[in-house]
């Protein structure tokens, strides 16, 4: 709506309704249109709480438990699938140790 047809319809409202009941309708319209935002607003922000709710309920679902990584002590522990005669002595000795020195200071 552009400006020239606001001015022509404030015109044919005050020759409609008058230069003493003008300003009490629009007083009653910007109430109106106030409540109207109000309600949309609460609307709004009921239907975003609801979103963000769903939303938590569906990170809080219960995950399976996470595989061990392969070769570690608990998957050869453990695993049914290790191969026969491999015991947790055994397979602890075929992973090489790490030798850690201590580096003198230089002098």
């Amino acid at each position: 709506m552009g400006f020239s047809e606001t001015i022509f319809l404030f015109f044919l409202a005050l020759l409609i309704f008058g230069p003493k009941k003008l300003p009490e309708i629009a007083r009653q319209v910007g109430k109106v249109l106030n409540e109207f935002k109000r309600a949309s607003n609460e609307f709004k922000a009921q239907i975003e709480s609801e979103i963000s709710q769903l939303d938590m309920e569906q990170q809080r679902q219960i995950l399976p438990p996470a595989e061990p990584p392969a070769g570690s002590v608990a998957t050869l522990a453990g695993a049914p699938d290790r191969p026969a005669g491999v015991t947790l002595e055994s397979a602890s000795e075929a992973v090489p140790q790490r030798q850690s020195f201590a580096k003198a200071p230089d002098a």
